[in-house]
């Protein structure tokens, strides 16, 4: 399948023994960028920054706990197993950036990221997921990574090798002499009259090696054969072939047998992936399909990726980047925390679920499919807004396991204004790139901006806060007419300053019953 190259992060220094040797050519992602573990945590703070306003304390634990990972592996390797990672715990109310720095971490970080609600697990014994299925889906999604950089680093070869396939397909290769055309030298001669035709000529090298003489009508035929391979070859880079139909065989992939046997949809699968060791003993079906050539071309480089990919090799490296550098980040942990003694009722389980986090946060070791796991070095990020629980609420053992905490503030009108102008993915450039795609210019004046940051931290007063998603709330009414009208708008420039915005958000700031048009 043809992909866009990806930047991957390089694997930890030479000085680390924890990390395995790199294969192949996987140590050419070394040069492209590095490891956000190596970057000083001033430079990890300033990479938020980019995307996320405020919150300074948050930023700050997040670029030491992350900071810290790489200075373990740098410590001597006796006391090494030693240092763990000291785990956050972020508070604050909804909409203030706990999600967001996750979301941010996970593009950045480069090491395996899982972002997991709290509120999805289930305490042993209860139908749904428990928890050490964090642990499993973690290590896919290392795997996908580590096998992510092998493809990069493989598929101008395999691009190559399927370019020689699809010119197999093009342009078959000539038919094998019959038997009678290639008698060995040591042969007996025909007899005379039985036809010249099937007689073999040979010549002696200077080296003294005999070998057979090609008529000069076969080698014009593959003369005339490797110009036309060299034209094809060069249309296929032209891209002038992309509709032309191939035929080509393909495998099997999938059975009905197997697919019912996968567990029904929140319920947790057994360890072992049985459809796929079933799948591994059942003879390899072939079939043939008709299919465009640019198709074609993604189908072989798939097969060539899985040929030219070990296997064992990623699973190795990305169940050890998982032990070291792995980051699991569960939000909403105040979902699963309810007030002491109260253990009946629909939210039985609640104490069940931090009951089953401590030992997975602690360190242990837990079974995926492909191996055993130990989480004593995986970093723990929780957050939650604590609205109606406390911190405190949370078992004493579990609070011990999340010694850092961090209280991320309110956002304020001031912060909006900031919100709306300083992000790079800001929601004024995220209108303004919508508008552009019908040929319209959005822009919003500095009083605009102002009074869409009033009008959201008020709405915001008078009823739920919940931070800066109410921008999305007070945007989208702000615009509603614009984008639904936007094809056949009057004016392609269009400007929003402060008397603009006040006149089409009057009648819900005058409106005392806000949830009629912002809910």
């Amino acid at each position: 399948m043809a992909k866009a190259p990806v930047s991957h992060p390089p694997e930890p220094p030479p000085t680390s023994t924890d990390a395995p040797a790199a294969a192949g050519a996987g140590v050419a992602a070394e040069e492209t960028l590095p490891w956000l573990e190596e970057l000083p945590p001033k430079k990890i703070v300033a990479e938020l920054d980019r995307y996320i306003v405020g919150q300074e304390a948050a930023k700050k634990a997040v670029a030491i706990a992350i900071r810290n990972r790489w200075r373990r592996a740098q410590a001597p390797e006796e006391i090494r197993d030693e240092i763990m990672p000291n785990n956050i715990i972020m508070i604050g109310p909804t909409g203030v950036g706990k999600t967001e720095i996750a979301r941010r971490l996970a593009r950045l970080a480069g090491a395996p990221f899982l972002k997991v609600e709290a509120s999805k697990f289930t305490e042993v014994g209860y139908v749904g997921r428990d928890v050490e299925s964090m642990v499993r889906e973690l290590v896919d999604v290392s795997i996908n990574m580590v096998r992510s950089e092998r493809e990069d680093d493989v598929y101008p070869m395999a691009e190559q090798r399927a370019e020689e396939r699809l010119l197999d397909l093009l342009l078959p290769p000539l038919p094998s002499p019959p038997p009678a055309a290639s008698s060995s030298p040591g042969s007996p001669s025909p007899e005379a009259g039985s036809g010249v035709a099937a007689r073999q000529l040979f010549v002696v090298s200077s080296k003294g090696d005999v070998q057979p003489k090609v008529p000069e009508a076969e080698t014009e035929a593959q003369e005339r054969r490797r110009r036309t391979r060299e034209k094809l070859r060069q249309q296929l880079k032209d891209g002038q072939l992309e509709e032309r139909d191939v035929e080509i065989e393909v495998q099997q992939q999938n059975f009905p047998m197997l697919e019912m046997m996968q567990p029904p949809q929140g319920m947790e699968g057994p360890d072992i992936n049985f459809g796929e060791m079933i799948q591994e003993l059942i003879p390899k079906k072939k079939k043939r399909r008709t299919v465009h050539l640019h198709e074609a071309r993604r189908i072989l480089i798939d097969e060539e990726l899985k040929k030219l990919v070990d296997m064992d090799d990623v699973v190795n490296e990305a169940l050890d980047r998982v032990e070291n550098h792995g980051v699991i980040f569960i939000d909403e942990i105040d979902k699963i925390t309810g007030q002491r003694g109260q253990s009946t009722g629909p939210d039985v389980s609640r104490e069940g679920v931090q009951r089953d986090l401590l030992p997975i946060v602690e360190g242990s070791t837990v079974q995926t499919r492909y191996g055993y796991v130990r989480t004593d070095h995986i970093l723990f990020i929780a957050a939650g807004a604590f609205h109606i629980a406390k911190p405190s609420d949370l078992i004493p053992e579990l609070q011990g396991r999340f010694p850092i905490r961090v209280e991320l503030s309110s956002l304020t009108e001031a912060d909006f204004v900031r919100i709306m102008t300083e992000p790079e993915n800001a929601l004024t450039k995220q209108y303004a790139a919508l508008c552009a795609s019908d040929g319209a210019t959005l822009s919003f004046t500095a009083d605009g901006v102002k009074e869409i940051a009033r009008i959201a931290a008020k709405v915001n007063e008078r009823m739920e806060n919940i931070g800066a998603r109410r921008l999305h709330t007070v945007m989208t009414t702000l615009l509603e007419e614009v984008m639904f009208e936007l094809p056949d708008y009057p004016s392609k420039n269009i400007v929003f300053d402060g008397p603009a915005v006040r006149e089409r958000l009057l009648r819900i700031v005058e409106d005392e019953d806000l949830r009629k048009y912002i809910l």
